[in-house]
């Protein structure tokens, strides 16, 4: 499983230093994770602070 981030992020960026295989990139409107590079660490999920971040199954 991987992670995704939904709309409901605030491109706050508290995602991306977290990732320890760097896959958060910052998208157009919200930042954005490869799913194919994922580990499903959770290390995004814990810090966003409006939960975007949701375990894609």
């Amino acid at each position: 499983m991987a992670y995704r981030i939904s709309e409901e992020c605030i491109a706050c960026g508290a995602c991306a230093p977290e990732c320890p295989v760097e896959v958060i990139s910052e998208g157009e409107d919200i930042y954005v994770i490869d799913e194919e590079g994922c580990i499903d660490c959770g290390n995004c999920a814990e810090v966003c602070p409006v939960g975007a971040p949701h375990e894609v199954s």
